[in-house]
């Protein structure tokens, strides 16, 4: 196992990582920032107010993305699984 391949795992690794939570994170900023406008031109200071819609913006997304992000998820690793002999010698 050379020290390049190493790096070229670990980065197909973050490369995985960033995207599985890119897809969750961007859509409950969106709707944080939208709220958070919202709050602010209507001077209504409650925090639920802005954790309810961020919770059910990011478990609709996760039903949504779900199946897709775990197809991801499994490529990766039966690729990485089936790798191994060309790794290790």
């Amino acid at each position: 196992m050379t020290p390049d391949s190493v790096v070229t795992i670990f980065q197909q690794a973050l490369e995985v990582i960033l995207v599985l939570t890119m897809i969750t994170l961007i859509p409950a900023l969106m709707v944080g920032l939208l709220v958070s406008m919202f709050q602010a031109a209507t001077q209504i200071n409650e925090m639920t107010l802005s954790f309810i819609p961020k919770l059910l913006i990011t478990l609709v997304t996760l039903m949504a993305a779900g199946p897709w992000m775990l197809r991801l998820i499994l490529e990766y690793t039966s690729k990485l699984i089936h790798d191994i002999p060309y790794l290790i010698g």
